[in-house]
């Protein structure tokens, strides 16, 4: 299996998923014109690598996010925990600026519920 690799732009995280090691990194701004067709290939991807039950260690190091991006955040989050209550062997990475309050919060609120490993890591 392929990576998938986006380079960021102004408006759009970088992509960086590494088929080999199983971390898959989301990072940087999204806000893109269209969320749900920028994520198009993301969750394409994700659904062909999951088929295959490999191990997964998803990190995201966004520093802001629209509206409509975060429905493909918590889409992203809701399909790694599907995994996870499937057998699959899958953590999640919630980065976030020391003093950026509406980040952490974003990621205490999104995984709050979650039964996959999460860890809230500040930088």
């Amino acid at each position: 299996m392929s990576d998938l690799y986006l380079s960021k732009t102004k408006t759009t995280p970088a992509i960086e998923f590494n088929s080999a090691t199983g971390k898959l990194i989301i990072s940087g701004e999204s806000y893109p014109e269209n969320s749900a067709e920028f994520y198009k290939p993301v969750f394409s991807w994700l659904n062909n690598y999951m088929e295959v039950k490999r191990e997964i260690e998803f990190s995201f190091k966004l520093t802001y996010f629209n509206t409509s991006s975060s429905k493909s955040i918590l889409d992203i989050i809701e399909l790694l925990e599907n995994y996870h209550q499937t057998g699959g062997k899958v953590s999640l990475n919630w980065y976030f600026e020391e003093e950026d309050d509406d980040i952490e919060d974003s990621g205490i609120e999104f995984t709050s519920d979650l039964t996959l490993p999460c860890k809230l890591i500040p930088y």
